[in-house]
């Protein structure tokens, strides 16, 4: 341990930083992505017509919105227990 610098806590305000400086966002990310409806291209007789813009679009489905409420969940979890950190002074 050097007496100038703390390794351990730097260790610590790195590996908290990451998670919630990058993980939450891209949880978030992942959340938005899973109730992104899926594009279906068009297609006449069971061929791709070539078609750069699709025609129609599938909704997300019950699993897909099922997670996106679960990576939902956890972001909110995790805003409100650092909102209850910077209430109480802990």
């Amino acid at each position: 341990m050097n007496d100038w610098i703390n390794l351990h806590a730097l260790w610590e305000i790195a590996v908290v930083g990451l998670i919630c400086g990058a993980g939450l966002p891209a949880l978030f990310a992942v959340g938005l992505r899973l109730l992104n409806p899926r594009p279906v291209p068009a297609t006449v007789g069971g061929q791709n017509d070539g078609a750069a813009e699709p025609s129609a679009s599938v909704s997300a489905g019950a699993g897909g919105i099922a997670a996106a409420s679960l990576c939902f969940a956890v972001v909110l979890a995790a805003v409100a227990w650092g909102i209850y950190l910077i209430v109480n002074g802990s």
